[in-house]
This record gives structure tokens, C-alpha cells and sequence, in this order.
């Protein structure tokens, strides 16, 4: 068999070497987003809640009576003023029961007026002895009956007329319709709701508070209301009402804020954040983001935030929180000055890797917050 020399290996392995592809660059350390914070203390602690806009009184329409909807005359959003026609009933049978009330009270009255010529007579007799006594008192009560049923089929006669208008349903108030419950067609009893009908010059924000907070919170409290719509707009507000009990689903209560100077902004249906005042002044402390901590199983006021050193590298740090608030946790204690604290997209880090740190303020953050 047949060798190769040594010097022509080599010259083989160089060869091989220089066709390989070249290694790979090293990819670039992953973009990070941080806030630099220092010894400032959180700013003060408020308690924000989302609500809806709501009509103060909110009213569900029906007819007094039962039958066939025949016609609708609005629409939702329409603004409708007081005693304006909303919805029609077919109306034969009252109209029907109504002219039957009107008869009979027609026969009551010639009844009557039978009834009280036989008394007018028996008494001239009686006063001449043609008759007697008893027969008169026998006239005396016919008499009586007659006026009584004449006054019961004319009050039966009014009650069928009123249920004769009560086909036609009404505007109780000036408004705007923010539901339509029935539509033409259908047979709806007396008292279902066909409507609802909102009186939009009493605005009020309806949110739901939990139960631990719900106690801090009483009727004539000061809040602060804002559209989500309009977030530069700002309205007083005061707590109106407070639910005594809680939801059986949710387990919060219902609070409704009177907003007295409400307007266009904001729209009954619409979105706005509530916030009050915290009941107690929170200790000195830093606020960070939510997503930016992480709790200690077990521990209520421990935690862990990742901070970026000078070499670029991260290290989990253990701090001392404070409250959990809407707006972030406030950390009372652990962090060092001028620390640079990851804000999103902790739970990707691993100790000792390099990132490249993005403050929250720079203009393109787009691939450090995915």
C-alpha cells in the first residue's frame, strides 16, 4: 500500500481549511428596557378604578297592559322629549272593552232613572195611603242599587278608557333610548320592559371597588374622573352611592360617582378612570412597574428586581416592597442610587448575561418591548 508523504498531508489539510465556511459572528447582546431610578420618594398613592358613564336615572319602559307590539316608533340613541310616543300596542280588544264599559254605564243610567220615577211615585202614593210603607223602603233600596251600579260601570268605563290609552306608550321624561328591548311583532306582557330610557342631565361613573377597599369609600368622598376618550379632560366627581353588599360573582361593590359638571366628554356608555386619594400616606419608597418586580413566595414584602450593572451584565437584586398599587409597587428598600432597573421582560434573564439597556424614555423601544 502507498503512502502519502507527510508534507503533502498537510498542504491537504490547509486546502480543506480555506474552502470551510467562516465562523459565525457573535450575535448581539439582547436589548433590555430599564428605568434609571434613584432615592426619590413614589410619588402619592392613588387608588384608580375604570368605570362606565352612566345615567343617574335609567328607566325600563313597558306598557301597563299586555298585547301585540305593532310599532316602534325609535330607535337607539334617539333623543325623545317628555310624553313623546315611543311604541304602539295593537289596541282592538281595549278599544272594544272600552265601548262595552261605555254601554253598560249607558244602561245604568236609564236603570237609574227607572228606578228613581217608581220611588217618586210610590212615595206620592204612600202619602195618600194607596200604599204602604214597606213598599215605599222596597223602592227607597231599588233606588239606591240603581245609583250604585251606575257608579260602578262608570268607574268601569274610565278604567277601560284609560287602557285604551295605555296602548301607546309615552316618554315619561325628556331623554335618550339606550336599549331596545322588543321589537314589532312580538306579544309582550303588561309591565315587560320595551325600552330603556336614559335622562342624561344627571351623569354619574359606575365603577366596582373590592372588598378591602370598599370600606375607605362613603358618600360625599372626593374623586377624580377623566374620559378615556379625553385624558386631558378632568372632572370633580363625588361618591354618590355605595353598595352595602357585594356581588355574589365578583365579590366587589358597586360605587357610583356624581360627576355635576359633566358634558359632551363624557357620553353615557363611555369609559373613564376614577381615582381617589389613599386613605394613608405610604412610606418613603421608589415606584416601579409591575411587571418590573416579582414577589418572594411567601413573603408579602420581599421581592426581586433585576438591575443592570456597569458591565452591562444583570443580577437579580432583593429589595424590601411596599404597597401594590394600580399604577405599580412602591419598594421601600435595596436599591442602590442611580440603579438601572429592567422594567420589562424579566422573566427571560438569566444572572450574569450582557443586555444592552434601553431607557423607557428613547425614542424607539418597538423590539425591547415584544
Amino acid at each position: 500500500m502507498r503512502f502519502r508523504s507527510l508534507p503533502s498531508l498537510l498542504a491537504g489539510l490547509l486546502v480543506l481549511a480555506a474552502c470551510s465556511a467562516p465562523a459565525p459572528d457573535t450575535p448581539p447582546p439582547p436589548a433590555v428596557l430599564v428605568r434609571s431610578v434613584d432615592a426619590a420618594g413614589a410619588p402619592p398613592a392613588v387608588q384608580v378604578y375604570a368605570g362606565e358613564v352612566r345615567a343617574r336615572i335609567e328607566s325600563d319602559l313597558g306598557f301597563r297592559i299586555g298585547g301585540k307590539l305593532v310599532e316602534r316608533l325609535v330607535d337607539v340613541g334617539a333623543d325623545v322629549a317628555a310624553g313623546a310616543p315611543l311604541a304602539l300596542l295593537d289596541a282592538q280588544d281595549v278599544r272594544l272593552a272600552q265601548a262595552s264599559a261605555q254601554a253598560a254605564a249607558a244602561a245604568a243610567e236609564s236603570d237609574l232613572a227607572l228606578a228613581r220615577s217608581e220611588f217618586v211615585r210610590a212615595r206620592d202614593l204612600q202619602a195618600r195611603n194607596f200604599v204602604s210603607s214597606s213598599v215605599l223602603d222596597a223602592r227607597r233600596s231599588a233606588l239606591q242599587a240603581a245609583e250604585a251600579r251606575l257608579r260602578q260601570a262608570r268607574a268601569q268605563a274610565e278604567v277601560a278608557a284609560n287602557q285604551a290609552g295605555y296602548a301607546r306608550l309615552e316618554a315619561p321624561a325628556a331623554g335618550v333610548v339606550t336599549a331596545v328591548l322588543a321589537e314589532p311583532g312580538q306579544v309582550v306582557g303588561a309591565g315587560q320592559a320595551v325600552l330603556r330610557l336614559a335622562r342624561p342631565d344627571e351623569r354619574e361613573v359606575l365603577i366596582h371597588v373590592p372588598e378591602g377597599r370598599a370600606a375607605g369609600l362613603v358618600p360625599g368622598s372626593a374623586a377624580q374622573v377623566r374620559p378615556w376618550a379625553a385624558p386631558e379632560r378632568e372632572y370633580a366627581g363625588r361618591v354618590r352611592e355605595v353598595a352595602p353588599a357585594a356581588d355574589a360573582a365578583t365579590r366587589t361593590h358597586a360605587v357610583r360617582v356624581a360627576v355635576p359638571g359633566a358634558d359632551t366628554a363624557l357620553a353615557l356608555g363611555a369609559s373613564a378612570s376614577v381615582a381617589f386619594a389613599a386613605a394613608q400616606a405610604e412610606a418613603p419608597g421608589v415606584l416601579l412597574p409591575l411587571p418590573a418586580v416579582t414577589r418572594q413566595p411567601g413573603q408579602a414584602d420581599a421581592g426581586t428586581v433585576w438591575v443592570v450593572g456597569e458591565d452591562a451584565a444583570v443580577k437579580p437584586l432583593a429589595v424590601e416592597l411596599g404597597a401594590w398599587r394600580e399604577d405599580g409597587v412602591v419598594v421601600r428598600a435595596g436599591l442602590p442610587a442611580q440603579a438601572r432597573v429592567v422594567v420589562a421582560g424579566v422573566h427571560k434573564l438569566i444572572e450574569g448575561m450582557r443586555v444592552r439597556a434601553v431607557e423607557e424614555g428613547a425614542p424607539v423601544l418597538l423590539d425591547v418591548r415584544r
